[in-house]
């Protein structure tokens, strides 16, 4: 079955720079789009950013981590990257890797786009 493994998260300083990967392992990795998603503690979980499968041509973003998170992935490593850089105290949360149910093409940015998803990683951004 799928599995989806985060790991990188820990605690960093406002203005400073993590890097989450994401192993997947079950099926073939690169066929399939990949998404971050974050959720802080009393609030819903929210959409980070979005890779199509394959080279990873189309990626898309949440307007509030636009120009500071960059999403990538090793389709030779079946790992998915975010980085994420300027962080900021809003940034907090746990961070979830997640995947398509199907091949597909399109990217979705909605949870409901991705069945699949990791047990997370803590990232906390001090002031």
């Amino acid at each position: 079955q799928v599995q989806l493994v985060e790991s990188g998260g820990g605690l960093v300083q406002a203005g400073g720079s993590l890097r989450l990967s994401c192993a997947a392992s079950g099926r073939t990795f690169s066929i399939y789009p990949m998404a971050w998603f974050r959720q802080a503690p009393g609030k819903e979980r929210e959409f980070v950013a979005a890779i199509s499968s394959w080279s990873g041509g189309s990626t898309y973003y949440a307007d509030s981590v636009k120009g500071r998170f960059t999403i990538s992935r090793d389709n030779a490593q079946n790992t998915v990257y975010l980085q994420m850089n300027s962080l900021k105290p809003e940034d907090t949360g746990v961070y979830y890797c997640a995947t398509a149910r199907w091949p597909r093409t399109d990217v979705g940015v909605t949870a409901n786009d991705y069945p699949y998803w990791g047990q997370g990683t803590q990232v906390t951004v001090s002031s």
